[in-house]
């Protein structure tokens, strides 16, 4: 892609929230993370307490989604996706209102390689206007799946393109004007996997679902009924619950297993969440080893103690198991108050008897730019009460966002400058971006590597910077918006138009 510069088990029963000590657990870093607290007032303690209590106790295996299968014609691939409304069972006994692609809940893995020409059917069954984007992904604009080409219900939208990048972890998801927190709460995501000849080492596991596993994270807030909430409206209802669910299954209250057939397992994680802030880590303390960030591959593996994904981030690790091992996630609030704490989601059982390649000592190449030469643009996020804003402007239509017009080769670093207290969720479509500096410091470690997502805390300033490549278009437009999709719903989102040269 032309990013590149060249190409110990857990023991039952600590999984439920632990409300003070996850937070005191999650560091630093989540104490300096600023919430959205001041739009509404506190959730009692009482609130908080009971939503552990009311959540689903349901146990059993790790839930992988399938694999979504190709049909091919003219040397394109085409993938069928259907876009339902149903009900599914997230708290114990009670129905939810939901919606999936080809299904009730969630949605089919995709997996593509760079290079593939691939077309996506994607059929409206949802009763409203929505679009599906493809996230991560670089694609032309007028396929990327903004708001520009929202279709309506019972309307298939077909696009067609050519993988153009590096191996990544990318997802897919509704991304209509105004409806993308609601659509997405309902369970409408997917796991979008590209692969390139990088995966072809055996060192890395690539056999999906069973040594290559994805893990999709989901925060979401419901009464005791099981309707959802996704809007400020609805947060500020008392006594909701807050189920944590990963691969569709609530782990609030129970403990997932999987058994690992293979000593080197892949975990491809994916916040999916609409606000919250996941940070993954192992129960026993060990560290974990990380291998990739949103865009691909880090120059190397890189052992960290935590991963933290703000909303719409992805990370991929792998583990080395010895031994049977276990994984929590401390969540943070990032919107509104409601179910931080910790969880102990999954209980890895170690059966492999190979052993594995060692790792390669290069993953992947990442020069550095030199941003001395970079057209500089400066991006403010704000707010105005529930109103979000960027660059001045609440973008909750199309003529009244704010607009970036660039240029095919194109090189730029923009500061982004959070003018609020609220946490917010960068993320730019089109292509990915080097993180420059967080609050004037020179980023370390795994924030060397691409992203097309990050996090900004209340009132800090982080650089970025890119090259925009590939493709243009005087009538289609890309995004770049706040991931708490709260926040793009309220107007936090602009336009990207990237013209010819």
């Amino acid at each position: 892609m032309s990013h590149s510069t060249s190409s110990t088990a857990g023991k039952k029963g600590i999984h439920r929230r632990r409300f003070l000590g996850g937070l005191a657990g999650a560091g630093a870093a989540l104490a300096a993370t600023t919430t959205a607290l001041s739009l509404i007032s506190q959730t009692d303690s009482k609130n908080k307490a009971s939503a552990a209590s009311a959540t689903t106790s349901t146990s059993g295996t790790l839930v992988i989604p399938s694999l979504l299968s190709a049909t091919t014609s003219d040397s394109t691939d085409v993938y069928t996706l259907t876009m339902d409304t149903g009900t599914t069972e997230i708290l114990s006994g009670v129905s939810s209102s939901t919606a999936g692609f080809n299904g009730t809940f969630l949605g089919p893995t995709i997996k593509v390689t760079n290079g593939d020409v691939v077309q996506m059917d994607v059929t409206n069954n949802l009763g409203a206007d929505t679009t599906v984007h493809w996230h991560g992904a670089h694609v032309p604009a007028k396929v990327d799946g903004g708001p520009q080409v929202a279709f309506a219900d019972g309307e298939t939208w077909s696009p067609s393109f050519t993988i153009n990048q590096e191996a990544a972890t990318l997802w897919y998801h509704p991304h209509a004007l105004g409806t993308t927190a609601e659509q997405v709460s309902m369970g409408l995501a997917g796991m979008l996997i590209v692969e390139d000849d990088t995966d072809t080492t055996a060192a890395l596991p690539s056999d999906y679902g069973v040594d290559d596993i994805p893990l999709i994270f989901q925060c979401v807030a419901m009464d005791d009924e099981g309707v959802i909430k996704y809007d400020l409206a609805g947060y500020q209802e008392q006594d909701l619950n807050y189920p944590l669910l990963v691969n569709g299954v609530n782990v609030s209250d129970t403990t997932l297993t999987f058994t690992a057939s293979t000593t080197r397992v892949r975990f491809r994680l994916l916040n999916a969440s609409l606000s919250d802030i996941i940070t993954i880590q192992r129960s026993d303390g060990e560290t974990l080893t990380q291998i990739a960030t949103e865009q691909g591959y880090l120059t190397e593996a890189t052992e960290v103690d935590t991963i933290r994904l703000v909303a719409g981030s992805r990370a991929e690790i792998v583990m080395d198991l010895s031994a049977a091992a276990a994984l929590e996630a401390v969540i943070t609030t990032g919107w509104v108050s409601g179910g931080s704490g910790t969880y102990e989601f999954l209980s890895i059982t170690a059966e492999g008897t190979d052993t594995p390649d060692d790792l390669p000592s290069t993953l992947n190449t990442i020069s550095r730019y030199d941003t001395t030469d970079f057209t500089a643009r400066t991006i403010t996020l704000n707010n105005n009460g529930a109103t979000m804003t960027i660059n001045g402007s609440a973008g909750t239509s199309m003529d009244s966002m704010a607009m970036i017009s660039t240029t095919v080769g194109s090189q730029e670093i923009w500061t982004i400058t959070n003018a609020s207290q609220l946490e917010h969720s960068f993320h730019l479509h089109d292509v990915a971006f080097q993180v420059i500096s967080i609050n004037g410091e020179d980023p370390t470690g795994v924030n060397l590597g691409w992203k097309d997502t990050v996090e900004i805390i209340g009132a800090a300033t982080v650089k970025i910077a890119m090259e925009f490549t590939d493709y243009s278009d005087d009538t289609y437009m890309y995004m770049l918006h706040c991931h708490l999709a709260q926040h793009e719903d309220e107007g936090m989102m602009a336009g990207l138009m990237v013209t010819a040269s």
